[in-house]
């Protein structure tokens, strides 16, 4: 059954809770039988419900859990088609990059802070070494 084509006209038909299609990297699942059980809420589900949910999938970070859950609730793939919307250009890779930037920063900003500290530490002592001698 997986290995069925969906237009988006045919996944836009499923967009209601009881029969409720996504698109996610151009696979079509059906998350019909996972809306109540989803932890966001059925409203983060039915917003998407019967387009690409590619981004809003990707932007909140799924556990390896809720990609094997969504691994069971594949139903076929997207075929694409002339006038159909065409996917954000999505790099997980980019994303993950910019973090690792991102915690570069914050171990930059840390020894900045340890190195203040010391040199703090050091003018104090200094200072106090200071007013002993008079």
């Amino acid at each position: 059954m997986a290995d069925k084509d969906y237009t988006y006209s045919d996944v836009s038909e499923h967009s209601t809770k009881k029969d409720l299609f996504v698109v996610i990297h151009d696979k079509v699942y059906n998350a019909s039988s996972f809306v109540d059980e989803h932890p966001g809420g059925e409203e983060v589900l039915l917003d998407v419900g019967g387009q690409d949910a590619t981004e809003a999938f990707e932007d909140v970070g799924h556990s390896d859990e809720a990609r094997e859950i969504l691994d069971g609730l594949l139903v076929g793939k997207l075929k694409r088609q002339d006038g159909d919307p065409q996917p954000k250009s999505y790099a997980p890779a980019a994303s993950s990059s910019s973090s690792t930037e991102g915690a570069g920063l914050g171990v930059g900003l840390y020894a900045i802070i340890l190195i203040g500290g010391v040199l703090a530490f050091g003018a104090y002592k200094y200072l106090q070494s200071q007013q002993e001698g008079q």
